[in-house]
Formats: structure tokens, sequence, C-alpha cells
């Protein structure tokens, strides 16, 4: 088996050798052959890559061109509009500039006018300085022959005269000075106790407040101007509902942005500032939103009024004062006496006294109600008649206070003798809080009574239910009961109100007198 295997290789193994060296030079041909194709393959996708390359890099190369000149394009529109808009520009400032230099030119004309007028003044000046020097040095001559001669006949030099009289002088002065002395020192000696005790009473008092002069009208800020034809309104319906249920006089004038409130009365006044901003704020200016705001004020000033009085009693640590009675207290807010509020003025007596009765070892609350309660009669004087002192006591008898606070109240201004200690003290603080430096102002105290008599006479008629005085008390407005009297009787009304204010007032200016009858019909649809 062996042996015949052997054999079969031994015929057939050039075949076999012949078979394998022709499969190795395929398989060597193919091998070349192969990278030939693929070069071939990636040679000819390159060129055709290179052929699109430069193809794309042609249209690139033209979109840019065209891309260039159209930016070219619009740089040199927009450099041409810029050099025409600098052009006019140019031109404009040329022609400023000659108008300056023409202006320039001007001035220098009236300038060298002015100039030439000055040097012609100057040399008139000039000349009549040097008549002015002659005629002194002439005057002069004449005085000093003057003085010989007036020598000559006294038979004593200038020199001599003058110490002559100087000492005249001298023993006449002296003697006044010694009798002006004498007198002064007889007058200190008759009020070192005086001012003793008020220098004291001034060491003990330990309390200072500032000094406010109260004003007459107050100013409304508007957040624009196009507000004061609002509050004009139609036909000017809006101010006038204002002016006659506020009693106030609202000026409006070219003052931007701002209406000022006019009224001798702190209270009319002040209810006015919060109506006119309230209206404002809510933006519905109409009679009807007037009176609602308005009643609604009045409400709210009325509750602060009964606020306040509370809380100087709480301040003052005043315990048991009546409702109604520290009502009044606070009424004193919005009352003045001579440009002094009168409120601020209690507040500092009650301080007053009640630090003075403290250091005497008396009852310092009963001290401060006194003196917190002195002018309580100045709240009502407007509605009640008689003086302050005699409102005053009737108004502290009516609420229970007690026979030292009374006496303190009517005491006060002397009109009867103090029986209290603390009447006393009472007194002095009323005097020292009244006699600080700015603390009052005569003239306005003129003129708010100018102003309260005004209304009173107006007040005196049972036709009139109420009378303001505005413009300074130079107009004076009634508004009179339409069913009590007719237009006639409107007219004699303001005539013979007329007739009492020249016979019964002195005032300065003229006063008009406006008598206003309204008649109105309300009907509500349910």
């Amino acid at each position: 088996m062996l042996n015949l295997t052997n054999v079969l290789l031994a015929v057939d193994l050039p075949i076999v050798i012949g078979v394998g060296v022709g499969a190795l030079l395929v398989g060597a041909g193919l091998m070349l052959f192969i990278p030939f194709v693929k070069n071939h393959i990636i040679k000819s996708k390159a060129k055709k890559l290179i052929r699109d390359a430069e193809i794309r890099a042609d249209h690139i190369i033209k979109n840019a061109q065209i891309d260039g000149k159209q930016a070219v394009n619009e740089l040199k529109q927009e450099a041409s509009k810029e050099f025409r808009e600098k052009k006019v520009e140019l031109q404009t400032f040329e022609r400023s500039l000659q108008q300056r230099e023409q202006g320039i030119n001007r001035r220098d004309g009236v300038l060298l006018n002015k100039e030439t007028i000055v040097d012609e003044k100057n040399e008139t000046l000039n000349r009549r300085l040097k008549d002015v020097d002659r005629k002194e040095k002439l005057l002069q001559e004449k005085i000093d022959s003057i003085i010989a001669e007036l020598e000559k006949v006294a038979q004593m030099s200038t020199q001599q005269a003058r110490e002559d009289l100087f000492a005249r002088v001298e023993s006449k002065v002296s003697r006044e000075i010694a009798a002006f002395t004498k007198a002064k020192e007889e007058e200190a000696e008759e009020e070192v106790d005086q001012k003793a005790k008020e220098l004291l009473g001034l060491a003990l008092t330990r309390f200072s407040q500032d000094i406010a002069i109260e004003k007459t009208v107050s100013v409304v800020a508007l957040p624009n101007d196009e507000m004061k034809g609002r509050i004009i309104g139609r036909e000017g319906r809006n101010i006038r509902s204002l002016e006659q249920l506020l009693g106030v006089d609202l000026i409006i004038d070219d003052t931007p942005e701002v209406i000022t409130v006019s009224c001798f009365n702190p209270i009319r006044r002040e209810i006015a500032r919060l109506s006119l901003e309230a209206l404002i704020k809510d933006g519905r200016i109409q009679p009807g939103r007037i009176e609602e705001i308005v009643e609604r004020t009045k409400k709210e000033v009325a509750e602060g009024i009964t606020k306040t009085g509370q809380e100087v009693a709480f301040k003052l640590g005043l315990p048991r004062i009546n409702k109604e009675l520290l009502n009044y207290v606070g009424r004193l807010k919005y009352r003045t006496s001579y440009g002094q509020n009168a409120l601020d003025h209690a507040l500092e007596v009650a301080y007053l006294s009640g630090v003075m009765a403290a250091e005497l070892g008396l009852n310092q609350n009963l001290a401060k109600r006194a003196g917190l309660l002195h002018d309580i009669g100045k709240a009502a004087d407007f509605e009640m008649d008689g003086s302050h002192v005699e409102i005053g006591s009737r108004l502290a008898k009516k609420y229970g206070e007690g026979e030292v606070v009374i006496n303190a109240i009517d005491s006060h201004h002397g009109d009867v003798p103090a029986k209290f200690v603390i009447s006393n003290l009472v007194q002095a603080a009323d005097a020292l809080s009244a006699a600080r430096p700015g603390a009052r102002s005569e003239i306005l105290e003129n003129y708010i009574k100018r102003i309260e008599q005004l209304e009173e006479i107006c007040k005196s008629y049972d036709s009139v239910y109420q009378s303001y005085a505005m413009q300074s008390g130079r107009e004076l407005r009634v508004m009179v009961i339409p069913d009590r009297i007719d237009d006639i009787g409107a007219y004699k009304l303001a005539k013979e109100i007329k007739e009492r204010i020249e016979n019964e007032m002195t005032y300065p200016g003229q006063i008009k007198v406006s008598v206003i009858r309204e008649y109105r019909a309300l009907e509500t649809a349910k």
C-alpha cells in the first residue's frame, strides 16, 4: 500500500510542481494588477474632485466679486450721503458763524459808541472836578479869612475856642450822665424784684418749644396743570361749588402745578386742602362728587379734633376730663392768638404751670389742668357771645371742673382776683408763653378780628345762614335762605351790609359784598 502511494507521488510530482508554480504566478500577477487598478481609480476620483473644487472656486470668486462690487457701491452711497449731510451741517454752521459775526460787528459798533460817550462824560467830569477843586480852594480861603476876623474880634485863637467849648460840653454832659445814671439805678431797684421772679420762672420752666406763626394760606400740589381746568370745571361750576361748600378762596394763577387755598379760618382751610387732595386722587371732579368728598372730609377733621384732645390729655397725664371738653381742646389746634397757635400755647402754659407747682410743692396735675384749660373759651368764641374768658368759665362749669380751674380761667387776664396760688402760676405761665420773642404777631390778630367782625355783621341777619370773608377780607360772600328773602330783598341786604361795614369798621381798600340766593329742588328716584 505504501509502495503504491510512493509510485503515484513519483509520477505526479512534476505536474503538482507545475500547477503550484502556475498558481504562484497567477497570484503574483493579481497582486501587481490590483494596486494598479486602485491607483487608477484614486487618480480618476482626485481629478474629478479637483475639477469640482475648481468649479466651486470659480463660483465663489465670482460671487465674492459681485458682493464686493455691491459693498463698494453701498459704501460709496453711504459716503456720498454722509458727505451731503456734512456739507449741509457745514453750510448751517457757516451761516451761524456769519450771523454771529454780524452780531459781534453790531455789538462792536455799539460798544464803540458807548466808549465814545464814556470818554466824553469822563472829560466832562474832569472839567467839573477841576472846577470843584477851584471853588473848594476859594471857599477855604474865605473860611480862613472869616476865622481870622473872628479871632481878632473875640481876641481868642481857634484852639482856645475849641478847648473852651469842649470844657463846657463836658461839664454839661457829665451832669446829664450823672442824672441819667441815678434815674436808671432807681428804676433798676424798682424792677429788680420783678426781674428776679421772671428769671426764676424761666429757670424753673426747663421747657423750650419752637415758634411757628400761623399762616392764612395752604398750597395744594397738582399732578399737572391740566388738573386746574378740571377743578375749575365747565363755566366754573366746580370751583364755585368748592368755594360755596368750603367757604374758602381758591387762587388759581400761573404758578405751575399748585393751587393756593386762602382763608383766615384754619379749620375751613384744612378741610379744603384735604378735600382737594381727595378729589385729585379720585379723579371724579363734579358737583355731586364734591359734596360727598367735602362731607366726608368734615367728618374726618371732626374725628381728628377729638383724637387730638385725647392725645393732649394723655401727653399731660390728666385723667377724667369730660369728652366734650376734650373736643374743645382739640379745636384749639385750629385757633390762633396773635399768630400763636392756641393749642401750642395751652400746652406751654400747662407745662410751665406744672413745673412751677412741683417746685413749690403744689398739686402738679391740677396746675397742668388749669394751664391747659385757661384759654378753652377761644375754641368756642366764634359760636358763643362774650369774651373767651367768660365762655371758658361757662364751659368749665358746664363740664364739672373744680373751683381752682374755674378761678384760673377767670383770673388769667386779671378780670377777677386770683384766689389760689395755682391761679397766679397760670397767670405767670400765660404771660411767659405769650411774651417770648416772635411768639405772637399783632398784625395777624388785627386781621383775624377784622375778618371775624365782617362775618358777625352778616350773621346778625335772620335770613343769612352762612357767610364767608374771602380774598384777605376784600370780598364778603353771604349765603341767604331763599324762603326768607327774595331777589329784591337780597339786593337790599347787600346794601345794608355795605352801609354797616362803612359805619362800624375801619379797613384798608374796598370790600365787595356778594349776596347769593340759591334755591335747590331735590328728588330721589327709587
